[in-house]
């Protein structure tokens, strides 16, 4: 159990309610439910909802943990990741890295001239097709530890979401939050979002207010060298039967995004292997 991240978690989502979410109960001075609310929309005493924030409460339980869900209008992600935040739900691996089923594998090859590479919950890239090579970056030609979303986006000065600066960095911290509750021993994880953390200030932002809320697809600005300036969505699957993400970008039917993407990989569709066969990262 993370009495702290459990209490921050908490507040903020009580925080966080519009007015419109909100019982009946008059005007108010700022958004959000009371403390107070909280406890007797889930049936538990005021002084122990306290402690809860507070970080200073017993472990609550299932059912506890239900009733509060339900009183801060908790998503199904968001439940979960209350539950694995109190200790009810076993935590996943420590730092290694997902193997990539044949299946998902086959699954990257038929996508042909679209974009895409397999990541796990960390971001790590495991397996990409060609295309995806030519659009972002050689990732063969970098260190393993170095094949990271957010790694590649420090070393290549970041990505640009049209319409909404800084939704990639909040996105990412959705997805980095509830992986950082399913594996709360990964060091590699944790350094991972200290250092992006202080290369972007969204990021920070975005995992300080504990969204774990990530959306399916981003409308992305990426700067190609030889095609210059891509407007794309990028779309993110969960291959079933694992914890491995599928990443795809496509672009408008009939655009000049979508003539450059055509033109990206006139060598084929080769999928590449994953990190465990590739050469072995630098210290």
């Amino acid at each position: 159990m993370s009495k702290g991240e459990l209490a921050d978690f908490l507040r903020r989502r009580r925080e966080a309610l519009r007015p419109d979410q909100l019982p009946a109960t008059g005007r108010r001075r700022t958004p959000g439910l009371r403390r107070e609310e909280v406890a007797a929309l889930a049936g538990v005493s005021v002084s122990y909802y306290e402690r809860l924030e507070q970080a200073r409460a017993p472990r609550p339980s299932p059912e506890v943990l239900a009733a509060l869900g339900t009183a801060l209008r908790l998503t199904g992600v968001e439940r979960e990741h209350l539950a694995r935040l109190a200790g009810q739900v076993p935590p996943g691996p420590d730092d290694g890295r997902a193997e990539v089923p044949a299946h998902a594998r086959l699954l990257l090859d038929r996508l042909g001239p679209v974009p895409a590479y397999l990541a796990d919950e960390r971001q790590d890239i495991l397996a990409w097709n060609a295309a995806a090579a030519a659009l972002i970056t050689e990732f063969a030609e970098l260190p393993v530890a170095e094949r990271n979303v957010l790694r590649i986006a420090m070393r290549l000065g970041g990505t640009v979401c049209s319409g909404q600066p800084g939704r990639f960095a909040r996105q990412s911290a959705a997805q980095l939050r509830a992986a950082s509750a399913r594996r709360p021993a990964d060091r590699v994880l944790a350094e991972l979002v200290n250092a992006y953390a202080a290369h972007n200030p969204e990021f920070a932002a975005g995992w300080r207010e504990h969204d774990v809320q990530p959306v399916p697809t981003l409308r992305k600005r990426l700067r190609h060298p030889d095609f210059g300036e891509l407007e794309l969505d990028c779309h993110t699957l969960l291959v079933p039967g694992t914890d491995l993400r599928l990443v795809m970008y496509t672009a408008e039917p009939g655009s000049p995004s979508a003539a450059a993407l055509a033109r990206l990989s006139p060598k084929g569709t080769e999928v590449t292997p994953s990190s465990k066969h590739a050469p072995s990262a630098s210290a």
